[in-house]
């Protein structure tokens, strides 16, 4: 343990919640992650450490949507087994994640070098703001679209959302939910439509980089750190998820907005 250090493991800890907390919330958890890194004096975390973060934020939110990914798999199955019109339901539910699913994975292979790179404090401020001003726009909307009433035309929209969200800075579960709310779904629906997208595409990302992983040098060096921070992403995102649905249930969506413009704020006046 003679290479154990204190302030790092405590450093990695901070991270991990910084992610936790804000990855299933409309406020950009890379931006924040990028902002805590340099506060903390970090510098930019690396190709591996978002791999394993976003192993422990999919793994929470699988956790909480277990019954729902269970329940749409087996409707899917049953109803091309059966067409028992009583998994259709489900079948297209199903189906329409799998359509919303595209746009953001063809992109995230095709543009992996592009999102890769870094961006400065002020596209983050920059980017916050748009998300906030997003937040507003929609915050008076009440969506009649359930589960059973999408179509294909509202999955691409709402995947070609989760695609804009492959930008640096701005927030995947806004962009997603934003544009499911947009085109009219329930704020229910368009939280659980939101986040059953975000795993596939997740899921790809953690299987494509894995070998990534496997190749990283110094991951034993960064053994105990990095399991610091597996650990405070997954039961902070667990936490965190389970306040937002809360939070949207409620319809109280619009508080983001004044947190998107006072960060985006303080970004630009300290950095």
């Amino acid at each position: 343990m003679e290479n154990f250090d204190l302030i790092l493991v405590l450093k990695h800890f901070i991270i991990g919640v910084v992610q936790g907390l804000t990855e299933p919330i409309p406020v950009s958890s890379s931006g924040h992650v990028m902002i805590a890194s340099e506060i903390l004096g970090m510098g930019e975390q690396g190709f591996m450490f978002a791999i394993l973060t976003n192993t422990a934020s999919l793994i929470a939110i699988m956790f909480i949507y277990r019954e729902d990914i269970i329940r749409l798999i087996t409707g899917f199955l049953l109803y091309i087994k059966t067409r028992n019109a009583r998994y259709r339901t489900d079948f297209n539910f199903a189906l329409y994640v799998i359509i919303g699913s595209i746009p953001a994975g063809v992109l995230g292979v095709l543009l992996s070098d592009v999102i890769a790179d870094s961006v400065s404090m002020t596209t983050i401020a920059i980017m916050l703001f748009v998300t906030g001003i997003a937040l507003w726009l929609i915050r008076n909307l009440r969506g009649t679209k359930r589960d059973g009433d999408l179509s294909a035309k509202d999955a691409l929209l709402v995947g070609f959302g989760q695609a804009v969200a492959l930008t640096p800075g701005i927030s995947r579960s806004g962009a997603t939910i934003i544009s499911a709310i947009a085109v009219g779904m329930k704020q229910e629906t368009a939280l659980r439509f939101s986040f059953m997208l975000y795993i596939p595409v997740s899921l790809g990302g953690v299987v494509l980089g894995f070998t990534d992983f496997l190749d990283e040098p110094n991951k034993m060096d960064l053994a105990i750190p990095y399991t610091v921070t597996f650990l405070a992403t997954l039961f902070m995102t667990y936490f965190a998820m389970r306040w937002f649905m809360g939070i949207m249930k409620n319809g109280k969506l619009h508080y983001f907005t004044y947190y998107c413009f006072l960060v985006g704020i303080l970004l630009l006046i300290f950095f």
